[in-house]
């Protein structure tokens, strides 16, 4: 057996998924049993936000591997497909380069079109119009301003912008777009508008897995996914305080 080969697939792995938003205990869990799948005498994985590192001991040798996270979003699918894929690798008797074969055909699966994501961004801005309580053109008004914060988002993502611009940036143009529809009275609320098209950006699955990673023990990786949690909410207020500070002292009033 080939453990260089093998801690690559294992490190392949986990970087999937912690790129894919799978909490901390889960990527060294997912390691651990594909490189036991292989039958190797010791497999210890440490799982950070920001990197892995991986040992395995074969034969009273030491191979690790240490790789470094630069990006994460989210896509319970492949979550879901490498878990299952962890589980059955013994069983149905995977090689190596088997797995890395469908671990490199998922990760590069593409993802929805644009317009699908689109949509559904912009049916859950309307849907959080409505279970706020807001009125017909509150959701439509809604329905629109959600295109225009994915489409933002999108645009910065492909030019590489840092995400805590990429949030401000974009809860700026949720809210000047609001303003534009409180302006020419096309919204009832513009609370409810704001809010249910700023929902879009709430950190949610961040804040569920800095809870997560904390009560399984993971105190630094609980830490710094709160961490990140805290400095999206501060993205999203700079953003939206700009723009109604610039749009106060520009027309006079809201």
């Amino acid at each position: 057996m080939e453990c260089n080969e093998l801690l690559n697939v294992a490190g392949y792995a986990g970087k999937i998924l912690l790129e894919s938003g799978a909490e901390v205990y889960r990527c060294e869990e997912t390691m651990v049993k594909i490189a036991q799948s292989f039958d190797v005498d010791e497999v210890q994985a440490f799982v950070m936000t920001t990197g892995i590192m991986l040992s395995i001991t074969h034969k009273q040798q030491n191979y690790t591997k240490i790789l470094r996270i630069q990006k994460r979003g989210v896509d319970l699918h492949k979550i879901d497909a490498i878990n299952e894929l962890s589980r059955t690798i013994k069983s149905k008797q995977y090689e190596i380069y088997e797995v890395m074969d469908i671990l490199t055909k998922l990760d590069q699966e593409p993802r929805y079109s644009l317009p699908v994501t689109l949509f559904f961004s912009a049916l859950s801005a309307f849907g959080f119009a409505l279970f706020f309580q807001g009125s017909i053109t509150d959701a439509l008004c809604a329905f629109v301003i959600g295109i225009c914060i994915k489409l933002s988002i999108v645009g910065m993502e492909r030019n590489n912008i840092n995400a805590f611009f990429q949030n401000a940036v974009s809860a700026g143009v949720g809210a000047f777009i609001t303003l534009l529809c409180v302006l020419l009275s096309l919204c009832d609320s513009m609370d409810t508008v704001m809010i249910s098209s700023i929902m879009l950006l709430v950190p949610g699955l961040a804040i569920t897995n800095a809870i997560r990673d904390t009560v399984a023990g993971d105190y630094v990786s609980g830490l710094s996914r709160g961490a990140e949690a805290f400095l999206t909410a501060v993205a999203i207020a700079v953003g939206i305080g700009t723009v109604l500070a610039v749009w106060i002292k520009a027309v006079g009033g809201i």
